[in-house]
């Protein structure tokens, strides 16, 4: 896999059982690479162990004055440094593909994740893990599945060298043979504890991302009750806490650095002190000596990546752990049985009994708005977010569209046939014209869905902040989050995104929750029209909406209790009474007395009298 290949056409099915096999199954995957990899590695490193060979023969051809024997180690020094750029250069450009493409790999699964689950994925992962995850921890385990080859390279270099010291000469080969696998294997048992602090450190630096993407995204609210001040110390005390793991992590690298530096050196100590020993003695020539301690000297470099392989693992498997928590995620336990087709028909939740007739504007009054916002889901078709709200999912039905249940069909159909607009939709940066750039049926024009949803003034801010676009609102950039509009600006944008979209059902989560009534009335109308003939669910207390809504569903404790319209359920139902018009308890009291004293009245019982006027009194 090249670079100029990216991106996958098929990333692939990720092992998520765990962070160390997620990380066998990347590099399984770039076997291919690693194998190019490794042997470019392989030609690099054995290019720099010939080097101490050549430099012992052209040594020893300087003590035997052998010019020949002298330009034959020249030209082999030569031709060893032409391999040694060679490989070199080849190996940082295979190692660095790999790390690239593992990365891209893991990057399309994560954004494949997160399309599959939408707005359900931050309501199961804190948004600065994901965060964390999509950047840093990316980097992070592309880095070990790059190290991953140059490791191997340089674990068969130093074989191969210790046994060809060996073989070449036995008194001195053997004492580095024998002492490299204790220069390799003296940093294990400071491992776990550097992995323990580097797992601490990337713990208290997701929270501290995750405390930083809180107070950027609620700036506006901390400003307004004058809580920033609050939030600053809180990641001034998170940030702190991070650079205190990060030191304590940073010693124990430095440690086991000056372990790898320390054994060495008494090695090459030891080497020279025994070599010249026998050089004296005359058991060896000096070109021998100078052949061996060359080749160990040099062996000090691939010895390094044993250090690098153990930092770049105890960095991703906490990183690949993340990773693996949010790809274990999945929609539903259920899995599609039904062809790719849209289905089209009456929107049917049997859990409730709420039912959206096809092609007709339906309004939904709960008195719970968390248990709308839950309706609202489960009619998109999304799964439970929790632990024991996945166990109830399990065992309530599925939602219904035209009689085919959502859980039963391939996700795109199902997010095809019914989009569901949350309370507080999110804005992407970029221009209103890719804002509005989505996947829709292209019935319903850009235009079309702006005025719908009354953003003609929003249109004219864009327009003014546009000088540079010729007063073009639809090429004005628009902030990350909208954050430069209001709330009921972004709150009107992003219905426009979605009537655009022109989905069979549309269900909108209390759409004008953010603007004023005289707006919403323009809003609710809109909306009746531009989608007339279309299924369209508006879950919503605002009388004005209501009453624009061609039916009326009240919703109490999971259950549908009454439908009609908007001014009859008002009239005849106290707890559809109680919920729009946020009367109290006494004043429902105080209501349905007068309602009953004035069906005594006209009953013609005379006594009633004096009860209607001590209700009035009362009232």
């Amino acid at each position: 896999m090249q670079i100029r290949d990216l991106p996958y056409s098929d990333p692939g099915d990720p092992d998520v059982r765990s962070g160390p096999r997620f990380l066998f199954w990347l590099g399984r995957n770039q076997l291919g690479g690693q194998l190019k990899s490794l042997s470019w590695g392989l030609l690099h490193q054995l290019g720099i162990a010939g080097l101490p060979v050549t430099v012992g023969l052209a040594v020893q051809a300087v003590i035997d004055r052998s010019g020949g024997r002298l330009a034959l180690a020249g030209g082999l020094i030569v031709a060893l440094g032409v391999l040694i750029a060679v490989g070199d250069t080849m190996l940082h450009r295979t190692a660095v593909t790999n790390w690239i493409t593992a990365a891209a790999r893991v990057q399309q699964l994560l954004a494949r994740k997160t399309a599959e689950l939408g707005s359900a994925l931050t309501r199961r992962v804190a948004a600065g893990e994901v965060v964390a995850v999509s950047t840093g921890d990316v980097e992070k385990i592309g880095w070990f599945v790059e190290a991953l080859s140059r490791f191997a390279a340089a674990a068969t270099a130093l074989v191969v060298i210790s046994v060809g010291l060996a073989v070449y000469l036995p008194s001195l080969g053997l004492m580095v043979a024998l002492a490299m696998p204790v220069l390799a294997l003296a940093v294990l048992p400071l491992l776990p504890r550097a992995t323990r602090r580097a797992d601490e450190q990337r713990e208290k630096a997701g929270k501290a991302t995750e405390l930083a993407s809180d107070t950027v995204a609620g700036l506006r609210v901390l400003r307004g009750i004058g809580g920033e001040e609050l939030f600053l110390g809180r990641y001034r005390r998170a940030s702190q806490e991070v650079r205190r793991a990060a030191v304590r992590s940073a010693r124990m690298w430095a440690l086991i650095s000056a372990v790898q530096v320390l054994l060495p050196g008494i090695l090459l100590i030891s080497l020279v002190w025994y070599g010249a020993t026998l050089a004296r003695d005359g058991r060896i020539d000096v070109g021998q000596l100078v052949t061996v301690y060359s080749a160990a000297t040099l062996m000090l470099f691939p010895l390094r990546h044993f250090e690098e392989i153990a930092m770049a693992y105890s960095f991703s498997r906490p990183s690949a752990q993340r990773a693996v928590r949010v790809l274990s995620l999945h929609r539903s336990a259920q899995e599609a049985t039904v062809e790719s087709v849209t289905p089209t028909g009456d929107l049917y939740d049997p859990a409730t009994g709420l039912m959206a007739p096809r092609g007709q504007f339906t309004a939904v009054v709960c008195g719970d708005p968390d248990e709308a916002g839950r309706l609202a889901e489960r009619l998109g078709g999304h799964a439970a977010t929790g632990e024991e709200d996945g166990k109830a999912a399990a065992a309530t039905p599925s939602v219904l569209l035209g009689g085919i249940a959502l859980d039963e069909i391939p996700l795109d159909a199902a997010r095809a046939a019914v989009l569901v607009q949350d309370k507080d939709p999110v804005l992407l940066s970029g221009t209103l014209r890719e804002l509005l750039d989505v996947p829709s049926s292209g019935l319903v024009t850009a235009d079309a869905a702006l005025e719908a949803a009354q953003c003609g003034d929003v249109l004219s801010a864009l327009a003014q902040a546009s000088a540079d676009n010729d007063g073009d609102p639809m090429r004005t950039r628009i902030t990350e989050r909208g954050r430069s509009l209001s709330g009921g600006q972004r709150q009107r944008l992003a219905l426009a995104r979605s009537l655009v979209t022109d989905p069979e059902a549309l269900v909108l989560d209390e759409p004008t929750s953010a603007v004023d009534s005289h707006t919403e009335a323009r809003v609710a109308a809109g909306i009746a029209k531009l989608r007339q003939g279309r299924t369209t669910v508006a879950f919503a207390s605002s009388p004005l909406l209501l009453d624009a809504a061609d039916r009326v569903v009240l919703v109490h404790e999971g259950t549908v209790v009454a439908v009609g319209n908007h001014r009859d359920l008002l009239r005849n139902e106290p707890r559809y009474r109680a919920v729009v018009t946020r009367e109290t308890d006494d004043e429902a009291d105080a209501a349905n007395g007068v309602s009953d004293a004035v069906s005594v009245m006209k009953s013609g019982d005379v006594p009633a009298m004096k009860s209607i006027e001590e209700i009035e009194e009362r009232a």
